[in-house]
């Protein structure tokens, strides 16, 4: 595994981090949540990236997580990256969502005890609030970086024009935002055009979620929807988003992976990490097999022209 500087801090992520928004809730089997986080570990992952409504149950992934480094990995604390986030609901009332210091400071708190850990090494704020100014949830961030409670701050989810007042307040309180997370793939690239950089020019890591866009590119939905899928499910995936024009993008992009030697999904991930500024892709698995598959996609990131417009062309089809 590589491992890449996160802007301009001292600080170094895989190119692919381990994501527990989906598998690794009270409701999987904890059996082979150990088994991914385990050969994730093994292959080089240290980033373990978890939200406080990670589940389900919002709060499990925290605990599966916690579980899994007490019995098998504590000694190897030092050596990972283990971050969580608030902002999303969590609780009902008004204290369990958005960006307010009384959510953040309950958040972090309720998280540490569930992960069964001292400090996080990165804690976000997970979305931009509009109902609460800017400069309480970044105030929020500092005290708890301040507190020893995470050793770094960062945001999620910031439209532009806040994400460069985050990094504003964050600097000039000495605590610089170490890294930006967003929504990125080949399907949905707004955050490259104008996420990418502002985290750039501010010296902001960046690390994509959802770079698969929740399954589409793969093959999995080449030929229908398949029982047990995440669109199956009607989950965060709906069988109306798998359009025929989609189905034919990733038919076309699935040609350019198979002469480069990579699935689809490979592809996608290593196109990501091929984007100056991209600091980690963050990948979610339901099988050690999925997530081996994933991985392989870092042996390939560099692309030639004739690929990157072939890939362009795929894609506007």
């Amino acid at each position: 595994m590589e491992y890449r500087y996160s802007g301009k801090s001292g600080l170094q992520l895989p190119l692919v981090s381990l994501g527990l928004w989906h598998n690794f809730g009270s409701v999987d089997p904890y059996d082979n949540a150990r088994a991914m986080l385990l050969r994730a570990w093994e292959q080089g992952i240290t980033h373990f990236d978890i939200a406080n409504n990670y589940g389900p149950e919002p709060g499990s992934a925290e605990t599966t997580f916690g579980r899994v480094l007490r019995e098998d990995l504590a000694a190897h604390r030092d050596e990972m990256i283990i971050s969580s986030k608030a902002g999303y609901l969590m609780w009902n009332g008004p204290y369990g969502d958005g960006g307010s210091r009384k959510y953040l400071m309950a958040s972090c708190n309720q998280s540490l005890r569930r992960t069964g850990l001292d400090y996080f090494d990165i804690f976000y704020s997970h979305r931009y609030d509009p109902n609460t100014p800017i400069e309480e949830t970044m105030q929020a961030l500092v005290d708890i970086v301040h507190a020893g409670k995470a050793l770094y701050a960062g945001i999620s989810n910031y439209p532009a024009d806040k994400q460069q007042e985050c990094y504003d307040y964050l600097r000039a309180a000495h605590v610089p935002c170490v890294i930006s997370q967003y929504k990125a793939n080949m399907l949905f690239e707004d955050t490259l055009r104008n996420n990418l950089p502002v985290a750039e020019e501010n010296g902001s890591g960046f690390i994509c979620f959802s770079p698969l866009a929740q399954g589409l590119l793969t093959d999995r939905y080449l030929h229908g929807i398949p029982e047990g899928s995440r669109a199956s499910k009607e989950v965060f995936l709906h069988r109306a988003q798998i359009t025929e024009d989609v189905i034919a993008r990733t038919r076309r992009l699935s040609e350019i992976a198979a002469s480069r030697g990579q699935s689809v999904a490979q592809m996608a991930l290593a196109w990501l990490l091929a984007h100056e500024g991209v600091t980690s892709v963050i990948v979610g698995a339901s099988s050690v097999a999925q997530l081996d598959n994933n991985l392989h996609s870092v042996n390939n990131i560099t692309f030639s022209e004739h690929e990157l417009q072939a890939i362009r062309r795929a894609i506007a089809e």
